[in-house]
């Protein structure tokens, strides 16, 4: 028995050594506790506090030109974020904020009570802050803010090539042309860091790090150069004619690549579109907007009459003195022709002449004609919107389609079908899908260079060099006198067609167009000019575009010219004014109005001798002298009056008769 165990000392004594050990028990079972069975859970929410998780943006890809010029560029950039939670005062930081980052006040302290009331400790206030805000924000070293690396998208050339190039949203995701269609390959892999922070949040050291992938840079075939030239010019021919809009593009016709390609209106990639309208316009108009060709379209009327029946360029073809009638339907002439060689009838854009052309041809081997040279089809070029025009199929057709169609109605195209289109003639026959990608860049380095472009025969190489052959008339004797290049020979058409108002009604607007290429034994360059609700015709506001185009175009690729200097080609006799259906200019076959003659002495050029040359070497020696010929009869040219050598007087003709 212990003695001092009735001692009230002791036993206080013993009762605190007992508690004692008791509170030790509970301290250690809950260190064990809280070290053991949850140690990782309280190591998780350390590391919480003490680390930051980090995303690393990935750069975007950049986009060059086909000389390495930059379109396309993403640069870092500091972004704003806050932590509501932490704020004392909402207002004070509302207003501290607004006026450095020019918001408004009022609206931030809504977001940033709002915030707060729903618990959340994250608030974006400004993405991708510019230099001067960010040494400002900077300054006021407040634990509550928070700063997010980004990166912002830059166009460094504003508007050049802009519906080409496309644009981006706030999340850098491509929302227009190429930046839309190769969103995939820009856009890289983000990486992943982990920090370890000091009470301030701040970057002490990098714990673990998985870098970002950035994107592919991808080339395009375009001639920044070429593009910047295009787009000016084409600003320039819309505001002076009021047009409603413009296109232009310039391909290589041997490989399908686009050099360039103009959309007018345009904007600044760099500025966020304003509008829901705004943002239609960036679809670029030559791969969108489809719009009757007109004129144009006889090439290819005249090639599938080459390609599918007996006619030849020298073929006679009646032109109704001016005036075709069917069911309830007349289409005129600007001039009362008789008949014409074939190739006058594209040289002065005869819609009678066109139209019994196709009649020859049948409405099944036109349609399978234009569809071989791409129309009503997709080109296939990677951008969006792309529009397929209308091509009607023969069973969708009325009987008088066929007459329609042969000049250029009753069917749609796009600026870029007509240059994919006009390319065959340029190449030798083959339709060559156009080209816009350059290269890509390999994630291993390196460059994947874009495949060659498919290519598929649509007419022989003689009938495309027949048709050089013609198209070049177009431009020396023809309605594309505008259209010559100094130095360069160069073959083509033009077209014109009344466009519809808003109740389907023909108004005077017309689209104005002229397709053509150069130099014309071998061309390089074929380029296509549309301009949408001119008041003039194609011939004499789309050709000087042209002309100027193809200058600059010549000129950037190092092309020599195929002309000998000062030696310009002698005109034919001077146009009258064009209709509104076709541009035409006075025929050989057409005299112009008898005029009289009041002195005794005639002064003129002397008649030449016609004799013993057919139609064709008569028409040529005629167009070259400028002299108005009437033809009469087939054959060989058996008697001329005026006979040769004498003087042609003014408003005089010669009729010149054949006879086998």
């Amino acid at each position: 028995m212990d003695p001092y165990a009735s001692v009230p000392e002791v036993r206080r004594l013993r009762w605190l050594v007992r508690i004692g050990l008791g509170w030790a028990a509970l301290v250690a079972a809950r260190l064990i506790h809280l070290q053991v069975f949850e140690h990782e859970n309280f190591l998780k929410l350390a590391e919480s506090q003490q680390e930051r998780g980090i995303e690393l943006a990935a750069p975007r890809g950049t986009i060059f030109d086909r000389t390495g010029e930059r379109l396309a560029v993403s640069v870092p950039v500091d972004s704003l974020a806050i932590n509501p939670k932490k704020l004392k005062d909402p207002a004070i930081a509302a207003a501290v904020l607004s006026d450095i980052l020019r918001l408004d006040e009022r609206e931030l302290n809504r977001k940033i009570r709002e915030a707060r009331r729903q618990g959340r400790g994250f608030l974006w206030v400004k993405r991708r802050l510019e230099p001067s805000e960010l040494t400002s924000l900077m300054a006021l070293k407040t634990e509550w803010m928070d700063f997010r690396r980004e990166s912002r998208r830059e166009y460094p050339h504003k508007e050049l090539g802009a519906a080409v190039i496309g644009s981006v949203n706030h999340l850098e995701a491509g929302n227009s042309g190429v930046e839309l269609t190769q969103h995939r390959d820009l856009t890289g892999t983000p990486g992943y860091a982990r920090m370890l922070t000091d009470v301030r949040h701040r970057g002490v050291e990098v714990l673990e790090e998985v870098p970002a992938r950035p994107g592919k840079d991808i080339a395009l075939t375009i001639d920044a150069q070429l593009q910047f030239h295009c787009d000016r010019v084409l600003k320039q021919v819309v505001e002076e004619n009021s047009c409603h809009n413009g296109t232009i593009v310039v391909m290589n016709p041997r490989n399908g690549e686009v050099l360039a390609m103009s959309s007018y209106p345009t904007f600044d990639p760099n500025l966020p579109p304003r509008s829901e309208s705004e943002m239609k316009n960036r679809l670029h108009l030559a791969v969108s907007q489809a719009l009757d060709p007109g004129s144009v379209f006889k090439m290819f009327t005249i090639a599938t009459a080459l390609r599918c029946t007996r006619l030849r360029p020298d073929s006679i073809i009646p032109c109704g003195n001016g005036l075709f009638r069917f069911a309830n339907m007349v289409i005129h002439d600007t001039h009362s022709y008789g008949a014409l060689p074939m190739e006058q009838v594209l040289w002065h854009s005869s819609n009678i002449g066109a139209i019994n052309i196709g009649k020859t041809i049948g409405i099944d081997k036109l349609y399978e004609s234009l569809h071989d040279f791409g129309f009503g089809t997709k080109t296939g070029i990677p951008l969006p919107g792309e529009n397929t025009g209308i091509l009607k199929t023969p069973g969708q057709c009325w009987p008088g389609s066929v007459y329609w169609m042969s000049i250029g109605h009753e069917v749609t195209t796009t600026t870029l079908q007509l240059a994919q289109a006009c390319s065959v003639f340029a190449n030798g026959g083959f339709r060559v899908k156009p080209k816009l990608i350059l290269w890509k860049q390999r994630e291993a380095g390196g460059r994947d260079t874009a495949a060659p472009s498919e290519r598929t025969r649509v007419i022989s190489p003689e009938i495309a060099i027949e048709m050089r052959k013609m198209s070049e008339g177009v431009v020396l004797y023809g309605t594309g006198k505008r259209a010559r290049v100094k130095g360069y020979t160069i073959g083509g058409k033009t077209g014109t067609a009344q466009t519809l108002d808003e109740h389907g009604d023909y108004v005077k607007r017309y689209s104005s167009t002229f397709m053509g290429y150069g130099p014309v034994h071998d061309p390089a360059i074929v380029a296509v000019v549309t301009l949408n609700g001119s008041k003039k015709f194609g011939g004499i506001v789309a050709a000087p575009v042209f002309q100027n185009v193809m200058a600059e175009g010549f000129r950037i690729l190092g092309e020599e010219p195929n002309l000998p200097a000062g030696n310009p080609p002698k005109d034919a006799p001077a146009p009258t004014a064009p209709s509104p259906a076709a541009e035409q200019p006075m025929l050989l076959a057409q005299a112009p109005p008898p005029a009289e003659i009041t002195n005794a002495v005639l002064l003129g050029p002397k008649v030449p001798d016609f004799r013993g040359m057919n139609k064709r070497d008569v028409v040529k020696t005629s167009v070259e002298l400028g002299m108005p010929v009437e033809m009469l009869g087939n054959g060989l040219a058996r008697t001329q009056q005026p006979p040769a050598g004498s003087v042609l007087a003014s408003g005089e003709r010669i009729r010149v008769h054949f006879a086998r």
